[in-house]
């Protein structure tokens, strides 16, 4: 993970600086006041800054959206739910194993994007844009092969983008989006799954229960010990960590 928010950030910063380095070298001073205004390279450097300060403030958040995050960590919290154990495990703990997870899921994809963009970029071999557009593909390649046609087909049409020769020729504005709801509906369709046998679990012990004549005692105090059991019987999180990176393939 820390690999990747590096590349990015390295790229981002890369980019916004590479046309200011073409133009007058720009020093700031306190004293200039309102003559600094009245130059343009001044006001977009400082524009600049801004735009730079901004992308890192964002990109944890733009790194969740193009990798299996999100998947892994919906799924992870419908097993907390289907369990009822509440907040055990933890968030801290949940989000650590999803973010584990996410870091051997992406690990091809980031290697690629190293090879290909970051290093020659760093060697002196591609500019800013080349090695903007040459990292791109790879993180492209992955979510269009986890990405629905009927999902990009919804977003091409928002965005009124006439039908391409391929998915890889559509801008990433509409990817990313067709992207993250196909994400949410996978991770939606294995927790349901993960949901049935808990369900099970939860109408046998209420039935048991309303025959015996005890309908002031809870069902859901009874039926976690038996849904843990069930879960640690069945190897649960070997099963769904399975699953879900199995998923990706």
């Amino acid at each position: 993970m820390r690999a990747l928010l590096l590349t990015l950030t390295l790229l981002a910063v890369a980019a916004w600086l590479a046309p200011a380095q073409a133009g007058p070298s720009v020093t700031f001073s306190l004293d200039d006041g309102d003559d600094a205004a009245a130059e343009p390279h001044r006001v977009a450097s400082a524009l600049q800054v801004l735009l730079i300060i901004t992308v890192l403030t964002v990109a944890p958040a733009l790194v969740l959206m193009v990798t299996s995050f999100a998947r892994i960590v919906v799924v992870l919290s419908f097993v907390r739910q289907a369990l009822s154990t509440h907040q055990m495990p933890p968030n801290q703990i949940l989000v650590g194993l999803a973010l584990l997870m996410t870091f051997f899921v992406m690990s091809p994809t980031w290697h690629t994007v190293h090879e290909s963009a970051v290093r020659p970029y760093l060697a002196g071999e591609l500019s800013a844009d080349q090695a903007l557009s040459e990292g791109s593909g790879p993180l492209r390649a992955f979510m269009l092969k986890q990405t629905r046609e009927k999902d990009l087909k919804l977003f091409a049409g928002m965005a009124a983008i006439e039908q391409p020769e391929g998915p890889e020729q559509l801008p990433l504005r509409v990817v990313i989006p067709a992207f993250m709801i196909s994400e949410l509906r996978t991770a939606f369709q294995m927790g349901f799954v993960i949901y049935l046998p808990f369900l099970i679990v939860d109408m046998v012990i209420a039935s048991v229960l309303m025959s015996m004549g005890m309908l002031m005692l809870p069902p859901a105090m009874i039926s976690l010990p038996f849904k843990i059991l069930l879960f640690v019987l069945v190897d649960g999180w070997h099963l769904v960590v399975n699953s879900l990176v199995s998923s990706f393939g």
